[in-house]
């Protein structure tokens, strides 16, 4: 018989939940008692948003960084508009950041810990990641489209938008992955078709919105299928107390 596929997993939106996020991946057999990874040929996906609102975003970026070190093939994270909001902070101190930053929950203990090269890594996190039929992303927001018509386009354009010298890019990434709430509504299955046109996949599985909001109710539910079951919601709003989920996608 061949041998079945590795598992694949995704969880979004930590938000300085360390602790929460070790005891969820410790659950799931992903890392072992010492915080070394111990899922195997296991994939890990996490959707971006690992700073503010929660206690220790520093402690998260550590924490994958050092598994990603371990398992490079395995663990993987992608961009989300807090990551961006903590660039434009350190790279654009002069252009305003600071109150949306503290709006957003921005912590002076993360950014005061950030070093140049964990910028640099921040900076350069791939925006998106196609894996067998699923489009991960870490917004709902259609902004992708305008980056590039392929993965690989997409992710070299923000890479190069968050590296360039002057403060635009930034800026605009920051604006395109804020964008959310696209792919519900009468519109919504056909807003996401268009993003699996153009990058591959049958769902888009991303973070962002959290899913009590998109189900219109409290926190503490499950993944949410939505959109004619072309897009996945994951965001269990941890910040705002709900579950920080990790969600199995290839089960």
């Amino acid at each position: 018989m061949p041998a079945s596929p590795a598992p694949v997993f995704a969880v979004s939106d930590v938000h300085g939940h360390r602790d929460d996020l070790v005891a969820t991946l410790r659950a799931a057999g992903l890392v072992d008692a010492g915080e070394r990874w111990s899922g195997g040929d296991a994939q890990l996906y996490v959707l971006g948003d690992l700073l503010d609102r929660g206690p220790d975003g520093i402690g998260v970026i550590r924490l994958l960084r050092g598994l990603q070190a371990e398992a490079p093939a395995s663990v993987h994270v992608l961009l989300g508009n807090h990551e961006v909001l903590a660039l434009g902070m350190w790279l654009h101190p002069d252009e305003g950041y600071l109150p949306l930053w503290q709006r957003n929950g921005g912590l002076a203990a993360d950014q005061a810990s950030l070093t140049p090269d964990d910028v640099t890594w921040l900076s350069n996190l791939p925006a998106m990641a196609l894996v067998g039929d699923d489009l991960l992303v870490h917004s709902d927001s259609t902004a992708y489209l305008g980056w590039g018509r392929s993965v690989g386009a997409v992710n070299a354009q923000v890479a190069g938008m968050l590296t360039r010298p002057d403060p635009v890019g930034v800026a605009e990434v920051l604006r395109g992955l804020t964008q959310r709430r696209r792919f519900v509504g009468t519109q919504g299955a056909a807003q996401a078709d268009s993003m699996l046109a153009a990058y591959g996949g049958t769902r888009v599985v991303h973070g962002h919105s959290i899913v009590a909001t998109l189900r219109g109710v409290t926190p503490g539910h499950g993944a949410l299928a939505y959109a004619g079951g072309k897009a996945l919601a994951i965001d269990g709003g941890r910040y705002n107390g709900g579950p920080l989920l990790l969600v199995e996608l290839s089960a």
